[in-house]
């Protein structure tokens, strides 16, 4: 028989058909196979026989149907079948083949659809982490008071409970600062047990007339609704710390908390006799609880833990909180950054610690003078380490460490302090600024509004974000969306960096009218409390000034910016910040000498090679002052390492520069026609 006779024959007897129909059948077997078997809860191999057994019997299949033919009187050998007869079977066939090969594709595309749908609902609802049941969160409580002022010591009586608790080990302790936008006794416990990843809630009450006072306190279940203990105390004044140790002891019992000995001293601590000391603590702790951190807040703070350890020199606590917020306002310059200033912190935290050098709190405020006041940055992390173990649910050591890595230029290890210190603290509108702006440092921009959103959920207004969000879509050239941002916002006069931010705004759309209307009527009544930002925002103003094309205004605005920044350097020579003002407003007066001078002693201050992130903002203003006065070369060398390495910009939100920014930029228009600079600013950036 030759091959084409015997292809022919193969047609004729339907083995082809045979052979389709028998594939498409397996296919269809297999697949209900691997859908029904696990059900009923069938062994894997099971599976595996039924295909073994359909591969075996395929070719045995081939040679039944070149042998017979299926006919209507049953099955009969080939030679015994007339071909009309075999040309039936075969449409029979063709009709089998369709209607299994729809059925086995509907399958298909259902496994398909249903596997696609598990995916997306996984990325969509990731698996919720499983909650610590030995974790709590305290609400804000309620302030009964017939005098609504004393709201202050309600908020005081509820963190002094919640640090207690903090400091035990084996509990998981939400601080307060992811609390306090909670209303005190809200309807919906399980959603926020759920937001803060805790098994149960702490509500309140205080009630304070004279001396005084009621507390009422309640732990619920948060997954049952369930009250698992309540009590009420009536106390007077003098005896408030009894009740917030009785407080503590009794939530650490109720959830079966091991206690070490120290831990139970710890609870049981009272950190004054006397009450006046006390109230003042407690009004100076409510400003640093403040979400703004305003210079009017610090001072605030300042003002009253002053009189706290005025009235009671031995009270610890309040020495170790006054050694944090100088030494804080020193390194942020929310205080002005006074030589008088750091040398307060330093005693303020020598003090504290010598009265008890168990306090956790007085290790972080040595921490933070470390850091931040004399730049021991190897001492500071010691010390927080040391607070590590005294406040084992502090978010704020956790940040403290993060900060302090960031600065030395480790990345990952920051990363990783900032994540530990959002699952004790997920709604800390602070530590999620400072988490935004660390991915800003590191320009990924889609991190960091990600970050900013997590605060526009919780405060929806909340002006810091705002500022964070413009300054993102300044530094990606999208200056639409900028000014959709910015222009409805009227920051407070006590806040520059919101107002430098609107400002450049508007210099870098090259539209400065408005903007000098509105800084000029900021200035005519200064706000003291902002000390040499004030000389900062007049800078502002001459830039856009000269943006206008009124140079003579822009000269005589930066005059009289330099004559008050010089007078504040005497008393702030460690002040680079400063410095890096006056070397820019210098450079601006056209004074090439004295400009690069300024510029040279803050970089002095403030080193790139210790200072990996903020040492970049000097730098910067190094580029602006060299292209101020006419040195190209050396400002475009300094942009290029600029742009190839993380750092803090030097300009408002510290936002570092981009190639958008650098295109859009005017101060930087004397370099435009430069090769290099143009390859500069046309280099691909962050999006």
């Amino acid at each position: 028989m030759s091959n084409r006779n015997f292809f022919a024959e193969l047609k004729r007897r339907n083995v082809y058909k045979v052979a389709v129909a028998y594939a498409v059948v397996s296919w269809l077997l297999i697949q209900v196979a691997t859908q029904v078997f696990p059900f009923f809860e069938i062994p894997n191999w099971a599976v595996q026989m039924v295909v073994v057994a359909l591969v075996i019997g395929f070719p045995i299949a081939l040679v039944l149907s070149w042998a017979f033919e299926l006919t209507s009187e049953g099955i009969k050998r080939e030679n015994e079948v007339d071909r009309k007869v075999a040309r039936k079977t075969g449409r029979k066939l063709t009709a089998v083949v369709v209607v299994v090969a729809a059925a086995a594709t509907g399958l298909m595309l259902f496994r398909l659809l249903h596997s696609q749908q598990a995916i997306e609902q996984g990325k969509q609802a990731p698996p919720a982490p499983e909650i610590d049941r030995k974790s709590i969160a305290v609400l804000p409580f309620e302030n009964l008071s017939d005098d609504r002022s004393n709201a202050y010591f309600t908020d005081g009586i509820q963190d002094e409970i919640l640090t207690r608790l903090a400091k035990i080990a084996d509990l998981k302790v939400i601080s307060r600062t992811s609390t306090q936008h909670y209303k005190s006794t809200p309807e919906n416990l399980r959603e926020i047990a759920q937001q803060l990843g805790v098994a149960h809630i702490l509500e309140g009450s205080v009630q304070k007339s004279g001396d005084a006072v009621r507390v009422n306190v309640q732990l619920i279940k948060a997954a049952t609704d369930s009250h698992l203990w309540a009590d009420s105390f009536d106390r007077k004044l003098t005896d408030i710390f009894a009740v917030e140790s009785e407080i503590a002891k009794a939530i650490a019992d109720q959830l079966r908390v091991h206690l070490t000995g120290r831990e139970e001293q710890v609870i049981a601590a009272k950190p004054t006799d006397n009450p006046e000391a006390y109230d003042a603590y407690l009004r100076g702790l409510a400003y640093t609880l403040k979400t703004q951190n305003t210079p009017a807040n610090y001072l605030g703070a300042q003002k009253y833990l002053r009189e706290a350890v005025r009235l009671d020199p031995k009270f610890a606590l309040a020495w170790a909180l006054l050694a944090y917020v100088d030494a804080r306002g020193y390194h942020t310059t929310n205080i002005q950054p006074t030589v008088a200033l750091r040398d307060e912190a330093r005693q303020a935290m020598e003090t504290a610690l010598g009265l008890d050098p168990s306090l956790g709190e007085a290790w972080i405020a040595k921490g933070y003078y470390q850091y931040g006041c004399v730049g021991d940055f190897e001492g500071a992390r010691r010390s927080y380490e040391q607070a590590r173990e005294l406040l084992p649910n502090s978010s704020l050591v956790r940040l403290s460490l993060a900060l302090l890595a960031r600065d030395q230029g480790q990345w990952e290890r920051a990363e990783s302090y900032f994540e530990e210190a959002e699952r004790l603290d997920p709604r800390n509108l602070n530590l999620l600024t400072r988490h935004a702006q660390f991915y800003i440092t590191l320009r990924d921009f889609p991190e960091a509004l990600r970050k900013l959103d997590q605060i526009l959920e919780i405060v929806p207004d909340d002006i810091d974000a705002l500022v964070e969000k413009g300054a993102i879509a300044q530094a990606q050239g999208d200056l639409p969306r900028a000014a959709s941002i910015l222009t409805p916002l009227r920051p407070a006069a006590g806040d520059p960096t919101g107002w430098e931010q609107v400002s450049y705004q508007a210099i870098l759309e090259r539209r400065p009218a408005e903007i000098i209307l509105r800084l000029k009527e900021l200035l005519t009544s200064p706000d003291p409390n902002i000390g040499y930002l004030n000389g900062e925002l007049r800078f502002w103003l001459g830039w856009a000034q000269e943006v206008a094309g009124d140079n003579e205004a822009a000269r005589e605005t930066w005059r009289q910016a330099r004559a008050e920044l010089e007078a504040l350097v005497k008393d702030q020579p460690e002040n680079w910040a400063l410095l890096d003002d006056l070397a820019l407003i210098t450079a601006s007066l056209g004074n090439k000498a004295a400009a690069l001078a300024l510029v040279q002693r803050a970089m002095a201050l403030n080193p790139i090679e210790k200072e990996a992130a903020n040492g970049m903002q000097t730098l910067e203003i190094l580029a602006r002052v060299a292209t101020r006065v006419g040195e190209p070369n050396r400002a475009i060398t300094v942009l290029e390492g600029i742009l190839s390495r993380p750092g803090n910009g030097g300009l408002a939100t510290g936002m570092p520069l981009t190639p958008a920014l650098l295109r859009l930029d005017p101060m930087f228009d004397p370099l435009r026609n430069d090769p290099r600079f143009q390859k500069l600013a046309n280099s691909s950036g962050p999006k």
